[in-house]
């Protein structure tokens, strides 16, 4: 673990797992990656004093490190077994990113704004959380050249749910995104066949927006 994760930090982390299980988390793998990892260190040190606090704040390219009930919930969602293939649409600071990696899991990650994908994928290396695949793209189109992926999670608001992530997903995979213009619904769907999905909606979270690539 980093040299500057003091004995403070991880008290404070200790009290944040404590809020997200009082909100209803109770996956005890998440709840550890949250213990483990050293949030602060993903956001501007000046802001440090916010790290622990169970809120979403600003980074780079006008995006947001996600709320950590919210990572945890979302990671809840997926059920991530030791070894399963989890595809990521938004790197963004890469929180979520070491969450999916605490957990075990192969991760591949897009992410779409070219100053976050190369602060992020540096930052996570020294971190020693080392992603299968980072990628700078768009993330409504998948990865189809790594599909299928036992889990997607999306980390942005999406305004409809695009197919070819729906497609990009094993039978028995699980895609956890959030789906509306100015708030989302987190919205489950279990690939149950080839042809056939079962949708599942979890109440109202707020996401950036997840961006699409006109060109």
């Amino acid at each position: 673990m980093p040299m500057n994760d003091t004995t403070r930090h991880q008290g404070k982390r200790r009290q944040l797992v404590q809020v997200v299980k009082e909100k209803g988390i109770t996956d005890q793998n998440v709840l550890l990656a949250i213990g483990k990892i050293p949030r602060h260190l993903f956001m501007d040190s000046s802001f440090e004093d916010h790290a622990y606090q169970d809120k979403a704040f600003p980074i780079a390219a006008d995006q947001t490190i996600s709320q950590p009930y919210t990572v945890a919930f979302q990671s809840q969602l997926l059920q991530i077994k030791k070894g399963d293939q989890v595809l990521e649409i938004g790197t963004g600071s890469g929180y979520q990113t070491a969450v999916l990696c605490e957990l075990g899991a192969r991760v591949y990650s897009i992410e779409r704004q070219q100053e976050l994908y190369k602060k992020t994928k540096l930052f996570l290396s020294k971190l020693n959380y080392r992603p299968k695949f980072l990628s700078f793209g768009d993330g409504y189109k998948g990865l189809p050249a790594y599909a299928p992926f036992d889990s997607i999670i999306v980390t942005a608001g999406a305004p409809f749910v695009p197919k070819a992530l729906l497609s990009q997903l094993k039978v028995g995979g699980r895609l956890v995104i959030p789906v509306g213009e100015n708030s989302q619904i987190m919205t489950l769907f279990i690939r149950v066949s080839t042809s056939k999905f079962e949708k599942k909606e979890f109440g109202e979270f707020r996401f950036v927006p997840l961006l699409e690539d006109k060109n």
